[in-house]
């Protein structure tokens, strides 16, 4: 047995106090979002019908580093600090050189990063007396962790999902039932806009951004309500910075000078941002100098395939313009498993520091994902979530050319043990290569 740790897991003393802001160490200034109708930039008075004050100032906020509230940092002790694992055994399954680390966010009470945002959103709104959030969610992992959330403070929630995870999973709507909330697949015949594209596109397995307009509309309508988004704003991967910070001292504590590749999800860039976010800091300030890539799905390319400019974040146009990159809002990617990442767009922050050259990215084929997600499985036990299965294709890929010494880190988002369908498809044949 090696004389190394199998895993690091920090004292709760060492959950992190502080949600770091990329915003102030970026070497140029991100574009603004612009107000839909007169794309002049936005500011905080235009999103007061949807976020309470607190999340506005976080939004626009250029300050590096912005408090913890002890309410959130007080939830966030049931599974904070997450685990770091030396993946020892899918070394020796590779033959690789390197030495593979993960960082593993499925110990939620959701089973995933989602949390880590879901909580001080509900938290935001409760101070503000909202008492109700909308919410769109892909797979149902953001859904899971708002109603969680929501529960934990008190508020109603009521989530739109798209429609071919909504009808795909039924496990994850259940999971929403259970703390409380209301769900519906998307588009749906509960709000005018879901009419219409019910309309428009009669048989559509639906998208994130049909959802997010569901979402709005009835968030906009109702003065007790906020709508709450699971990823893509600067708020939300300001959140889930605490991913990074701790894999930081994980990664110290194993005794490495430094991490070479990092590999993590991409759909919408929550996850993404979170495990990153630091890491590009230390690369900034000359520590460290880390390879990230974000390893999206090849049904929704946005960073390989994507334009750089302004667009909607939703499909009906009610959300401010972002500057990023995008297939259009109007895409509907095809219905892979991987339904947190169906997303035409990329968080505006992630998509600045890739076209800044920042970090890379690569598109990964559901297959190719799925059957890294299984090698993993086999080698580690732990079953990962659909959308952590496109970080591993990646961190494979380079472990097969790995140099001796090489260190890869790996960010698992998620376990998938609601997403068990999708493994049955891929063990017996039958799934899609999208």
């Amino acid at each position: 047995m090696s004389d190394k740790p199998y895993k690091v897991i920090l004292p709760e003393s060492e959950i992190p106090t502080h949600w770091y802001n990329i915003v102030a160490d970026f070497p140029t200034p991100p574009a603004p979002p612009l107000h839909p109708a007169t794309d002049e930039p936005l500011g905080p008075d235009d999103l007061a019908a949807l976020f309470p004050m607190g999340l506005i100032m976080q939004e626009a906020s250029a300050e590096r580093w912005i408090e913890i509230p002890e309410e959130v940092r007080e939830i966030y002790r049931i599974w904070r600090p997450t685990p770091m694992y030396r993946a020892y055994r899918l070394e020796q399954a590779l033959g690789t050189k390197a030495r593979i680390y993960y960082k593993y966010e499925g110990i939620s009470p959701v089973g995933s990063h989602k949390a880590n945002s879901s909580v001080p959103q509900a938290y935001f709104n409760k101070i503000a007396g909202r008492t109700r959030l909308t919410t769109e969610t892909g797979a149902g992992q953001w859904g899971a962790a708002l109603a969680f959330a929501a529960e934990v403070f008190g508020l109603k929630c009521d989530i739109w999902q798209v429609r071919s995870s909504f009808e795909g999973k039924p496990y994850r709507h259940a999971e929403m039932s259970v703390y409380g909330a209301w769900s519906i697949g998307s588009p749906s015949e509960t709000t005018e806009i879901g009419r219409k594209l019910r309309e428009q596109f009669p048989d559509t397995s639906g998208s994130l951004g049909m959802a997010i307009s569901e979402a709005i509309e009835v968030a906009a309508q109702d003065p007790n309500a906020s709508y709450s988004l699971g990823s893509v704003l600067n708020h939300v991967l300001l959140h889930q910075t605490v991913i990074g910070q701790e894999a930081l001292k994980q990664i110290a504590a194993f005794e490495e000078p430094q991490v070479d590749y990092l590999f993590a999800c991409a759909g919408g860039g929550s996850n993404l941002g979170g495990i990153s976010f630091p890491f590009i800091r230390e690369n900034l300030e000359g520590r460290q100098n880390v390879k990230i890539t974000a390893c999206e799905p090849a049904a929704a390319p946005s960073l390989t395939q994507g334009e750089f400019r302004y667009d909607f974040g939703d499909t009906a146009g009610m959300t401010p313009k972002l500057k990023m990159y995008t297939l259009g809002a109007d895409f509907v990617p095809d219905p892979v498993h991987a339904g947190g990442l169906r997303y035409h767009g990329m968080a505006p922050l992630v998509s600045h520091a890739y076209h800044e050259g920042l970090i890379s990215a690569i598109a990964v084929k559901q297959r190719e994902a799925f059957e890294a997600g299984i090698i993993f499985a086999r080698a580690e036990g732990i079953i990962p979530a659909s959308e952590s299965n496109h970080a591993i294709a990646g961190a494979l890929r380079q472990a097969k050319v790995a140099q001796d010494g090489e260190v890869i880190l790996i960010g698992i988002s998620g376990n998938g043990l609601l997403d068990l369908p999708a493994y049955t498809d891929y063990l017996d044949g039958t799934m899609l290569d999208a």
